[in-house]
């Protein structure tokens, strides 16, 4: 299993997401996959074939790992281009 703090560094666009809290009742409960991401959105493509536009910062997203783990991450700390994220130095906080 990998190291869960590392997660924040990984790719996102393929995996499942749902959305736990947001600032817009609407979104709650919507899940997914994600198909692509940018520096303040997910697009993710429902399972009624619908794409949905996500604002990061006010969701809370649950995504599902590949290897079946899920992972609870708020989008303020996911706000920011992917390639730059991937090269970011991440601080615990815990």
């Amino acid at each position: 299993m990998r190291n869960l703090f590392h997660i924040l560094q990984d790719e996102f666009i393929g995996l499942d997401v749902k959305v736990v809290k947001s600032t817009n009742p609407y979104y709650v409960g919507l899940r997914g996959k994600v198909i692509d991401e940018t520096k303040n959105t997910f697009r993710i493509l429902c399972k009624n074939k619908e794409e949905k536009i996500l604002i990061k910062e006010n969701c809370v997203f649950r995504f599902t790992l590949l290897d079946k783990t899920v992972v609870e991450i708020d989008g303020k700390v996911l706000i920011g281009r992917p390639e730059d994220r991937v090269k970011k130095l991440i601080r615990r906080r815990w």
